[in-house]
């Protein structure tokens, strides 16, 4: 009886392993190459082409995760924003524009995500205090609080952070791009044309906003609207100004290329004031890692030698 019940054993491990084996290696393979196969003779089924056509699948081919968990996720984002004023919604939305995620954030991702860190630091800090019975009700209630808020506010921190990130790169791209324009436009170019080359041959978040504002102007809005739009999504006071002088020599048809220039040396002195103002701030900023990092060791390296023979001595 043991020698048939090893024996079974065996064998159901053999078999296991086999199986195993198949299932990872041989049947992926054949299915690519059935597949493979089917596009390459272009026998598709009407069985997958009625489906194509309706735009569905069955039941068993659709995940779990599409089936279920998006759907809900979708719907409780759509209730929360719901709950939120417009107001609100609407500063969420232009925040998202001026850190360029428009295509990878959503307001209601942003708002669910506000919630979901209220709600996950609000649980774990009730965790930690049911385990504690250090603090009275009162300060339980205001840890909780205080925690939760500031899991609420970790997505609109992170979202700042983008937004400065992006600013600093902007005024840093912005000279460059304005002295470009202006020797494009100087050398006989449209500034439309002029525009169009620096998009296609240059990247970075000021460029992705003239594009943008490109694309604005082709489909049907007033160039005017689309400028301000740009200015609107930086919120940089360069862009502005330069935004702005293109809209007045375009309404009082001034020279482009003289508006082009003038900006291009306003903007590149602006710069050049802005970066004179940051060095001289550093000797402030270099005080604090001096005291705390630098002198103590100059202290041990120039006292410790004396200390040590004074200490001899006696």
């Amino acid at each position: 009886m043991m020698v048939f019940l090893f024996s079974l054993s065996c064998s159901l491990v053999v078999f296991l392993l086999f199986y195993g084996f198949i299932a990872k290696n041989v049947r992926p393979q054949s299915q690519v190459h059935q597949r493979l196969l089917s596009i390459q003779n272009g026998n598709v089924t009407a069985e997958r082409k009625k489906e194509k056509v309706k735009g569905h699948r069955k039941l068993g081919d659709i995940p779990f995760v599409e089936r279920v968990v998006r759907p809900f996720l979708q719907y409780a984002e759509q209730g929360i924003s719901s709950l939120a004023p417009k107001q609100l919604s609407k500063l969420i939305g232009d925040r998202i524009n001026m850190a360029g995620k428009a295509n990878q954030w959503s307001v209601n991702e942003f708002i669910a995500a506000s919630l979901l860190g209220f709600i996950s630091m609000s649980a774990l800090m009730v965790v930690m205090m049911s385990n504690s019975s250090a603090y009275k009700f009162i300060q339980q209630v205001m840890f909780t609080l205080l925690f939760g808020v500031m899991g609420g506010l970790m997505p609109t921190l992170l979202l700042n952070i983008a937004i400065k990130k992006r600013q600093a790169v902007i005024q840093r791209q912005l000279p460059e791009v304005l002295d470009l324009l202006c020797v494009s436009v100087q050398a006989g170019l449209s500034f439309d044309a002029s525009l169009r080359k620096i998009v296609d041959r240059m990247k970075g978040p000021f460029v992705d906003e003239c594009r943008r504002m490109q694309e604005d102007i082709q489909m049907g809005m007033v160039r005017r609207t689309a400028m301000h739009n740009v200015a609107k999504r930086c919120q940089i006071q360069d862009v502005s100004l330069f935004m702005t002088s293109l809209i007045q020599a375009e309404r009082l048809g001034t020279s482009m290329s003289k508006t082009l220039k003038n900006q291009a040396d306003n903007i590149r002195e602006r710069r050049r004031q802005y970066v004179k103002g940051e060095a001289m701030k550093a000797p402030v900023k270099i005080i604090f890692p001096l005291v705390i990092f630098i002198f103590p060791a100059l202290f041990v390296i120039a006292l410790i030698p004396s200390i040590l023979s004074f200490m001899k001595n006696m």
